[in-house]
């Protein structure tokens, strides 16, 4: 059987204003504003719908002051997907921007790294600038998940379907993992935030919330193996992916881009 050519979709759902120097180890010396947006992604086609992390909601957001643009389901449905009858979620790492909304999807198997669960409920979780971006009560229910049936562990790399793969990069956490997808275009990775910006991973500048820069920088060079050009990463943060690609449809713009 022939493999699948997947589409694949970026939905923002919230955004946040903020300048450069808080994008980049060591900040920035021409600092200036750099807003951050924020994404969920779906991954459908040959039978299969695949949605890729679940983003945070209101109450995250009023706590991290951030602004829910549309609530994650509500995106998903721009796209009609019905997140409660979801099969399969792949939560690239467990911060609070990505696994939020995992109880959106009382269905699906939640695809996670054994590294990741390791970090975020191990020793590192003792200090407070390693816990930061994680919220207990997210990392919990996931553990509940886990106990439930419901979790589905990776030690590595990992064929998920057809087409479909993770790849263990770390880096930003202990266990993040990317997503490759066949499309017609070619190998897409989504690079979640393995880089938050284009420029991150293009200027060769670090995400200042990081585990191992070594892993992160090393990180970079597997995307680049896996991805068929530079154009095939997808960062996981950048406005610039709504410019970069073309909306689904015209009442879309702004909020939906197709990247296959």
């Amino acid at each position: 059987m022939s493999t699948p050519q997947y589409e694949i979709y970026a939905v923002k759902y919230a955004h946040h204003e903020r300048t450069a120097s808080q994008n980049f180890l060591g900040g920035d010396p021409h600092d200036g504003p750099m807003p951050m947006d924020y994404f969920v992604w779906l991954v459908r086609g040959g039978g299969i719908e695949l949605v890729v992390d679940t983003g945070f909601n209101a109450a995250a957001a009023a706590r991290r002051e951030r602004e829910l643009v549309r609530p994650v389901d509500k995106a998903l449905a721009l796209l009609d997907v019905d997140a409660a009858s979801v099969r399969d979620v792949v939560i690239t790492h467990l911060h609070y921007d990505h696994v939020g909304n995992f109880d959106l999807f009382p269905r699906a198997t939640f695809h996670l790294q054994d590294l990741e669960m390791q970090f975020a409920t191990g020793r590192y979780m003792c200090h407070e600038p390693m816990r930061h971006a994680f919220e207990v009560e997210d990392v919990v229910g996931m553990v509940r998940n886990v106990y439930a049936g419901r979790v589905r562990y990776h030690a590595g790399a990992a064929q998920l379907f057809p087409g479909i793969s993770l790849h263990l990069v770390g880096g930003h956490t202990m266990g993040l993992q990317v997503v490759r997808v066949a499309t017609r275009r070619g190998h897409v990775v989504l690079a979640s935030d393995a880089s938050h910006y284009y420029a991150n991973m293009g200027e060769g500048r670090p995400f200042p919330i990081v585990y191992s820069v070594g892993d992160m920088i090393e990180g970079w060079d597997k995307l680049r193996e896996l991805a068929d050009s530079p154009e095939h990463i997808i960062p996981g943060h950048d406005p610039l992916v709504l410019e970069r690609y073309p909306p689904p449809s015209k009442e879309l713009t702004g909020i939906v881009v197709r990247l296959d």
